[in-house]
């Protein structure tokens, strides 16, 4: 038998202990929502048995999906394969589940390498599908588009209240610091501030730095998205960033200035840059009257606070020691 709901709208954070998870998790126990959370241990989201039976036992009126298996171009490169059946899989249960279950609303948190590499920028809504996508994270990529075509499916077929969101670059508390698999700002805060304390020379930079990329703050994102659950009455995908981009270079700079590095740069290969730019066009947010607060120096700030904070508590600085670049297969030796 189902459990009696009160009057608080039950949402369900598929995800709720990383960095976009935790965010909303933040943000969402400040408005009038009924929280569910599930552990790994609770629900295998692999399974689609265990998340159809979770969801009826718990009886959500609103998904946020944001868990998956997340990585950088390094992880995304060595991976592929990991990186589409795991993501594909768990997106594909939990909205059949969510479908089965009837739930009233579903927000797919997407992701903005769906976007073909020769798109036009900034990257508008309608763009997917007209190209390929970025060769470095095509696993991941392919698995997110599945999930954005499901959703859209739903909504053409049963007419479900299904719909995605695709964030630019996010960034923020309880980022993954793990360098095989970080994402750009973890990965610099982490290397620049072990090289400050050991006073190192220089910090390599995977990449030519000449990539742009739009970058938003994790808290921005989730008030964006409590926004748009509130605000947003279309099923069609809407993007969510601040419109601007910046250089791979100039960000490591600035990275650089907030921890305290005296030290050099060395950016790479150019063949590791990804995209040569990925920035989004949020017309249609702005449209629905919401824009980023938090600029990026000041995000970054309290990003590298954070870090501070925790490193010691989560082991956010253990790990091995730069080589030369010499030695390196990725890096030519192009110090700035």
């Amino acid at each position: 038998m189902k459990k009696l709901k009160s009057d608080k709208k039950r949402v369900w954070l598929v995800g709720h202990t990383g960095l976009v998870g935790s965010a909303l998790k933040r943000r969402l126990i400040k408005e009038d929502f009924h929280i569910l959370t599930s552990s790994r241990s609770e629900v295998n989201l692999l399974n689609q048995h265990d998340v159809c039976e979770w969801v009826f036992r718990n009886t959500p009126d609103i998904v946020i999906m944001c868990a998956g298996k997340v990585g950088g171009i390094k992880a995304n490169i060595e991976s592929p394969y990991d990186f589409l059946y795991e993501n594909t899989t768990i997106l594909t249960n939990v909205i059949n589940a969510s479908h089965k279950n009837n739930i009233e609303k579903f927000i797919n948190i997407s992701s903005s390498c769906i976007y073909p590499r020769e798109s036009k920028r900034p990257i508008k809504e309608d763009r997917i599908g007209f190209g390929s996508v970025e060769p470095t994270n095509e696993g991941y990529a392919y698995s997110k588009i599945v999930g954005l075509k499901l959703c859209e499916s739903l909504a053409k077929q049963f007419n479900k209240n299904f719909f995605s969101l695709i964030p630019t670059n996010l960034y923020g508390p309880n980022d993954n610091f793990n360098l095989k698999t970080a994402h750009v700002p973890a990965a610099l805060i982490k290397k620049f501030h072990k090289a400050k304390a050991n006073n190192e020379k220089f910090v390599q930079v995977w990449g030519s730095g000449k990539a742009i990329r739009e970058f938003l703050h994790v808290d921005d994102f989730a008030d964006a998205c409590l926004h748009i659950l509130k605000s947003y009455t279309s099923v069609k995908p809407i993007n969510v960033g601040t419109g601007k981009g910046i250089t791979i270079k100039s960000f490591a700079h600035i990275v650089k200035e907030i921890v305290g590095f005296k030290g050099k740069i060395v950016f790479g290969n150019e063949n590791l840059d990804g995209m040569p730019s990925k920035v989004l066009d949020t017309t249609k947010l702005e449209t629905l009257g919401w824009r980023s607060r938090i600029s990026l120096r000041k995000g970054l700030k309290d990003f590298y606070k954070w870090f501070e904070k925790n490193e010691t508590k989560n082991n956010l600085i253990n790990f091995p020691p730069q080589e030369p670049p010499e030695n390196s297969k990725f890096f030519k030796n192009i110090t700035l």
